[in-house]
């Protein structure tokens, strides 16, 4: 069990591969895609099964898959399918495995909530660190990797990220934002400089988020923008770079984020911006990983010491020259047909329902409608309404003062009115009436 469907592709194909000599069966099942085919290969029988916890379980619930002959299960990123609300579907998969089972859970950190879940559902377990046990800093696996961390302003960061991704040993890059619109308003704003960037995250469906993932790995791409959820525990090759555009939330998921970096005895180079807003959330993080960052230096687009620190070439512009460009893009990768289930989301649906009823309220409308020049009515209304004042017989001096009286004494009732109407919760004092 995985927390995302791009985790559960990856680790498939690195099992179909590990297993080519042994002829292990295996299968992916995860939600965005047609039941079909997976209950077809449930159908003809597999000897594993990759998938979330969701389609896991609704696959089980609807009798296509079988739980009461597992004999392993593996909980893979079991701390972050804690955050996502995994721990319910968890629960009552384990619940449904027979007694007599081997459970394996892994996870970059233990918070209580695993820990819990391991002494609930696991006998007499044996735990496997990668470092000290007293240890939060994630020394292990951030040791081959450089790290950087810059004040930065906000309308700034996006020409600091283009001129960054020209440094010198840049090669595939990940880019971490904090929200799915940040996502695409990144990706697009690299894309309209010259970069070959796609942006990944819950939003979009889900064969174009594989399509943005192949690209990357093949080398069409070589930067992604994602959200921490949709980058949770990929392994791509020869990612040299990590930018954190906006500060994570805690040091889990800073640590979470460098390591797409540094894999596997490489090295790597992780840089964080950090906007004026975000410095009490990074002082946190600092402290808790004991980083040397505790005041980062306040740096610009144009500062000498972010060029140096980088090895950024002197003179790099915010646009990508175009003998550079030698990435094919996202364009070249196909969009793969994958049966994709639900419809449209967000703003998207919202907008076409909204230009549907215009649709049908202009077949609908009367079209005689009145002619106005500024706001006032034009033609034979207008001339009505200029004739009407003349022919009406001339009022007396007294109902005229009548008249100004009682125009005036609605006047001041309206003011009233308009007194009565409070913002902030505080009424405005008339100083004519107080």
């Amino acid at each position: 069990m995985v927390p995302t469907r791009e985790l559960a592709i990856q680790v498939a194909a690195d099992l179909t591969t590990a297993s080519k000599r042994s002829g292990t069966r295996i299968l992916t099942v995860y939600g965005g895609r047609s039941y079909e085919p997976q209950i077809n290969g449930l159908k003809e029988g597999v000897d594993v099964v990759v998938g979330t916890p969701g389609r896991l379980l609704d696959l089980e619930n609807q009798k296509h898959l079988r739980l009461d002959e597992v004999s392993a299960v593996v909980l893979d990123e079991a701390d972050k399918m804690l955050d996502l609300g995994f721990l319910p579907d968890i629960e009552r998969i384990l619940t449904k495995i027979p007694v007599e089972r081997q459970v394996m859970l892994f996870s970059a950190t233990m918070p209580s909530e695993i820990v819990s879940l391991s002494r609930k559902y696991l006998r007499q377990p044996t735990n496997v660190r990668a470092g000290d046990d007293d240890e939060i800093d994630g020394s292990a696996i951030t040791g081959t990797i450089t790290q950087h961390a810059f004040r930065t302003h906000q309308m700034d960061k996006i020409e600091m990220l283009a001129r960054m991704l020209q440094a010198e040993d840049h090669g595939q890059s990940m880019v971490f934002c904090q929200t799915k619109r940040a996502c695409d308003r990144v990706a697009g704003d690299l894309k309209e400089r010259g970069f070959a960037a796609a942006a990944v995250h819950g939003d979009l469906g889900q064969s174009q988020r594989e399509r943005a993932l192949r690209a990357f790995r093949n080398g069409k791409i070589n930067i992604l923008v994602a959200t921490d959820v949709a980058a949770r525990g990929l392994d791509v090759d020869d990612v040299t770079h990590v930018v954190n555009y906006e500060t994570p939330e805690d040091e889990k998921t800073y640590t979470h984020r460098i390591g797409r970096t540094g894999r596997a005895g490489r090295t790597g180079t992780a840089v964080t911006f950090v906007d004026w807003r975000e410095m009490p959330r990074w002082k946190l993080i600092n402290g808790a990983l004991d980083l040397p960052f505790a005041e980062p230096e306040e740096t610009y687009s144009t500062s000498p010491h972010f060029f140096e620190a980088l090895r950024i070439p002197k003179g790099t512009k915010g646009r990508l020259a175009a003998e550079k460009r030698t990435h094919a893009g996202l364009e070249a990768e196909e969009v793969e047909d994958i049966g994709d289930t639900g419809a449209p989301r967000g703003a998207k649906r919202d907008r076409d329902a909204d230009q549907d009823r215009e649709r049908s309220r202009g077949r609908n409308r009367n079209r005689s409608r009145r002619r106005t020049r500024g706001g006032e009515r034009t033609g034979s209304e207008a001339a009505a309404d200029r004739t009407a004042p003349d022919t009406a017989p001339k009022a007396s001096s007294a109902p005229a003062r009548d008249s100004r009286d009682s125009a005036s004494s609605e006047e001041g009732t309206r003011r009233v009115r308009r007194r009565r109407r409070t913002r902030g919760g505080a009424a405005r004092r008339d100083p004519e009436n107080t």
